[in-house]
Order: C-alpha cells, then sequence, then structure tokens
C-alpha cells in the first residue's frame, strides 16, 4: 500500500491497534494526524 501524499487521520492512536495502524500508515508514507 502506497500513501504518500496522503493523510491519515486516525483515532486512538495513543495506544493498541490504533498506534500500529497510525506507524504503519506512517510507514508507507502518510502524513499522520
Amino acid at each position: 500500500m502506497r500513501l504518500g501524499g496522503k493523510v491519515a487521520l486516525i483515532t486512538g492512536a495513543g495506544s493498541g491497534i490504533g498506534e500500529a495502524t497510525a506507524r504503519a500508515c506512517a510507514h508507507q508514507g502518510a502524513a499522520v494526524a
């Protein structure tokens, strides 16, 4: 999955699956908000 130039808005990114999702999106190039 390529997310360069995209913005991901992830709620609950402080811990658990939300944090893992935020990290995965950032790793793929998304700006995480």
